[in-house]
């Protein structure tokens, strides 16, 4: 059993079997649309909130997204919540409250609250500082009204952009994921609100990139790839909840699964926190998985698996348990198990206390404070990245020759398209349209007058450019009747800025987002076809992409006749990003954004890692070729950066921590930023080991001509792998270790090269030539380090993370 304090133990013996099994569900108020899974048919039985005095007559453990659901105004509802709170005190022979638990992924998802970067944009920060940041501050608003838990962050490492929920993903590479999402954990826990970890573990693996699809990933690819996030946020950030995946894996139903969540989350990991359902997952293995008989049958088998609370609502773990129990036909020591976690996290957040909700409800609430705002619009800046730029960018503003600006496309003046799937807007809102989305949300139409300083222009006397608008197309249909208009706005026009993209919805609504997965990459609907017109005119085009997922859009940046003059990506930049694009547009903020993800070549490539071991990749014993279009941690800026002077251990005890040190350089004219990644290869492992893996990475800014030197100091885990025993080990040896701009830069050799030859695809020889103008980023040569000792078995002791360092040296460079 799990070890509580007295007060927890003393309320536990005190509780009847009907009160045991209220503290294990959670119970949703106000239901309306689809905001979960097959949620119409399963929340069917549930009883209507009126009744809520029956519903906690034994108490409850949840409430269910009390202010997430419809849209309420937050001081009205935090009034009824406290109420609410003194009630089940009152009322319920314990007296417990209840805890409250809301999504929280981009931002609180409630009417009136901020809208954040979506985590693929936090990804491309690679910035958790600044992550941290914005989670304290939802966290903070979440605290004020009274919500104890958030469902966040997503910690599945991306492996197939097909996936609709790609969106709510951080990136491709665990390390990244890991440092990215435990630093959320921070922020939000340092509120004192309960992160919740999810999807655990493996559904970004679903097969052919179909939500709830099977998982056919080996362990080793699990152990090593899906798990250490999961590990970077229990062991280094103290997360105090973790959320089931809804996927089978090998065919067992994660929910179901003991060896997951009781073998490894528990005892290897050492979480004592406490695991909620996914909703309706304890129900799926019924009418989903196939393998219970019933609900009843549904809830021993997620109990015993280790799945402490049902959410959103008590299907199964209320009546159907309880007559399981009676009968004899299950254990009860498995609800007492899932009761003392749940009391001992009710303890923990203060909900045991006697002046629990006793005081005031707030009636001041601001949930898009300046200081969300600020710190919103700051990740936007820092996440965008840009992809091409043949100089048109940035747009001098005060250029005079600059008289009309035509801001085309089905995401230029739309606020819905900045928002990710778990918006409030796009979760919700959707549902109200004559609702007002409550917060300030400017879109690049809006934004790019305020970027050129019209007021600013015309009052020195200077002409400000003209801003003329002209949707184009829907995002997703396959209408052109406003091609025409679009055509001659841009004909009319200066330059041409072209926003297109996604639509962020849920099952169906939309081209991105839960239940929305792709059997295609292109761009949906005729957005390629209006971005062509437009070029075709032969006015300047920039094209802007709002999107959830990368896109296969080789047309836009290999194409000689159907490129535009620039590409930005911005994976739905929150509230900020409108003004965010237009700052970049116009040279206010320099792009430092970097790809997350690999942009892909095609859907046919898919899945696809740029972790791959040799035959992973292209190679001449295959016609077929994976190669990303532009690749992980890629990125362009409005200035350069030089590395040198590259200095690395020369060997290194298994179990010990090594050195690398480069110099970083502006070489521009123009004060920027720069993700340095630090990369590694181990040369011969005892199972086959990626070309390229990123070790670390440091996010530094330089004025021009300035210069600093890193010092990454790297635990030798960095290079772990699971071994053939399954364990995870660190092996001597020699491993490359090298600083680069992106991994395309230096990432090992092609199978063709390492058989000298002897097997040659001609179609690959053409075919891998680098397409004109495309630029191959900076690197510093591979330097060799010898791993030395004996085998190092891994434990949860061993370091995980890179620190970094930074000494600034003089300018090198006049400027």
């Amino acid at each position: 059993m799990p070890e509580v304090s007295e007060r927890v133990r003393a309320l536990h013996s005190r509780m009847s079997l009907e009160e045991k099994l209220a503290q294990i569900v959670g119970y949703w108020l106000d239901q309306n649309g689809v905001v979960a899974p097959m949620q119409g048919e399963m929340a069917a039985g549930q009883k209507p909130s009126g009744d809520l005095a029956d519903v906690t007559r034994h108490g409850i453990g949840q409430y269910t997204r009390v202010y997430g659901t419809r849209p309420v105004d937050p001081v009205d509802r935090a009034a009824w919540l406290w109420n609410e709170q003194r009630r089940l005190k009152r009322e319920t022979r314990l007296g417990i409250p209840a805890l409250v638990h809301e999504e929280c992924l981009t931002g609180l998802a409630a009417w009136k609250a901020a809208t954040f970067p979506t985590p693929l944009a936090w990804g491309a920060s690679f910035d958790p500082e600044l992550v941290e940041e914005m989670a304290g501050v939802i966290g903070e608003s979440m605290k004020q009204l009274g919500i104890h838990q958030g469902l966040a962050p997503v910690l599945d490492v991306v492996r197939d952009p097909r996936w609709g929920r790609v969106d709510e993903c951080i990136g491709e590479d665990p390390y990244l994921v890991g440092t990215v999402g435990t630093a959320y954990v921070r922020g939000l826990q340092s509120a004192g609100v309960h992160a919740t970890l999810k999807h655990f573990l493996g559904y970004s693996a679903s097969r052919a990139g179909r939500n709830h699809a099977p998982v056919q990933a080996g362990p080793r690819e699990i152990a090593d790839v899906f798990l250490p996030p999961f590990e970077m946020a229990i062991l280094d950030g103290g997360a105090k909840s973790v959320m089931n995946s809804y996927t089978d894996v090998d065919g067992i139903p994660m929910a179901a699964n003991s060896d997951y969540f009781t073998g490894l989350l528990r005892e290897k990991l050492g979480f004592d926190g406490v695991v909620v359902a996914d909703y309706f997952a304890v129900a799926f293995l019924e009418v989903m998985h196939a393998v219970a008989a019933d609900r009843g049958e549904a809830a021993a088998l997620a109990l015993e698996a280790g799945i402490d609370i049902e959410l959103p609502t008590g299907d199964a773990y209320l009546q159907p348990l309880a007559d399981r129990i009676r009968s004899g036909a299950f254990d009860e020591a498995y609800v007492d198990r899932a009761v003392l976690r749940a009391l001992a996290q009710k303890e923990e957040l203060g909900l045991l206390d006697d002046d629990a909700f006793e005081g005031e409800p707030p009636t001041n609430i601001d949930l898009d404070s300046p200081r969300h705002r600020e710190l919103a619009r700051r990740l936007a800046e820092e996440s965008v990245i840009l992809l091409s730029n043949d100089g048109v960018l940035p747009l001098d503003r005060h250029k005079t020759g600059l008289s009309k600006v035509a801001v085309i496309g089905p995401n230029a003046h739309r606020a819905e398209a900045l928002q990710g799937c778990y918006s409030f807007a796009n979760h919700v809102l959707a549902s109200y349209p004559d609702l007002p989305l409550g917060f300030e949300i400017p879109t690049v139409f809006e934004a790019l007058p305020g970027a050129f300083g019209s007021a600013g222009l015309t009052a020195a006397g200077l002409t400000a450019p003209e801003f003329i608008h002209a949707e184009g197309c829907a995002v997703s249909d396959d209408d052109t009747s406003g091609f025409a208009a679009a055509v001659a706005a841009a004909t009319s026009a200066d330059v041409a800025i072209v926003v297109v993209g996604d639509q962020a919805g849920l099952f169906g609504r939309g081209s991105v987002g839960e239940g929305n997965d792709s059997e295609s990459l292109e761009l949906p609907g005729v957005q390629r076809a209006l971005v062509e017109a437009v070029v075709a005119t032969g006015t300047p085009v920039v094209m802007v992409l709002l999107t959830g997922r990368p896109y296969a859009i080789g047309w836009a940046l290999d194409g000689a006749a159907t490129a535009p003059a620039a590409v930005l990506q911005a994976f739905f930049p929150g509230e900020g990003g409108g003004l965010a694009i237009a700052d970049i547009i116009t040279g206010r903020v320099n792009p430092s954004g970097r790809l997350p993800v690999s942009m892909p070549r095609s859907a046919g490539a898919q899945p696809y890692s740029y972790l791959h071991p040799i035959l992973g990749g292209p190679s001449d014993v295959t016609s077929a070729d994976s190669t990303p279009l532009l690749p992980f941690g890629f990125g362009l800026s409005y200035t350069s950066f030089d590395y040198s002077d590259l200095v690395v251990d020369e060997s290194v005890p298994a179990d010990g921590t090594f050195t690398a040190t480069v110099t970083v350089t502006n070489t521009g004219a123009v004060r920027g930023a720069d993700t340095v990644q630090l990369y590694g290869h181990d040369v011969q492992g005892t199972v086959s080991r990626p070309v390229a893996q990123l070790l670390g990475y440091s996010r530094v800014e330089l004025d021009p001509g300035e210069s600093t030197r890193l010092t990454f100091s790297v635990p030798t885990s960095r290079f772990a792998f699971s071994d053939r025993r399954m364990v995870k080990v660190i092996e001597p040896g020699d491993v490359e270790v090298w600083v680069a701009s992106h991994v395309g830069v230096s990432s090992g050799s092609r199978a063709g090269e390492v058989t000298n030859g002897a097997i040659v695809s001609v179609k690959q020889a053409h075919e891998k030539e680098a397409p004109a103008g495309r630029p191959s980023g900076v690197s510093t040569v591979r330097a060799t380090l010898a791993i030395t000792g004996d085998v190092h078995d891994v434990t949860t002791a061993d370091a995980r993370t890179v620190t970094v360092r930074q000494n600034a040296l003089a300018s090198s460079v006049a400027v």
